[in-house]
C-alpha cells in the first residue's frame, strides 16, 4: 500500500461529488505528495482514472476492500 500525505474520506458521495473534492485537496497539495482517496461509490473506479489522465496528476494505485475503494493521487507538477 502506499504512504499518503493525506486522506480524503468520500464515503457516502457519489458522483461527481468525490472527484471535485480530489480536484480541491490535490490542488492545496504540494508537487509529489500522495493524495490516499476513500470512496464506496463504484464509479469511481471509472472516473478517477479518466480523471487523473485529463488533470495531468498519476494514478499510483487503485483497489477495493469489502466495498471500500482505495485510490492513490500523485499530485504532479
Amino acid at each position: 500500500m502506499p504512504t499518503s500525505d493525506a486522506t480524503l474520506n468520500t464515503l457516502g458521495m457519489f458522483c461527481p461529488i468525490p472527484v471535485i473534492l480530489t480536484s480541491k485537496k490535490i490542488k492545496e497539495m504540494s508537487a509529489g505528495q500522495v493524495l490516499e482517496v476513500l470512496s464506496d461509490d463504484k464509479g469511481i473506479k471509472k472516473d478517477m482514472p479518466v480523471w487523473c489522465k485529463n488533470s495531468g496528476n498519476e494514478l499510483v494505485e487503485l483497489f477495493e476492500t469489502d466495498g471500500i475503494v482505495k485510490i492513490y493521487v500523485r499530485k504532479k507538477a
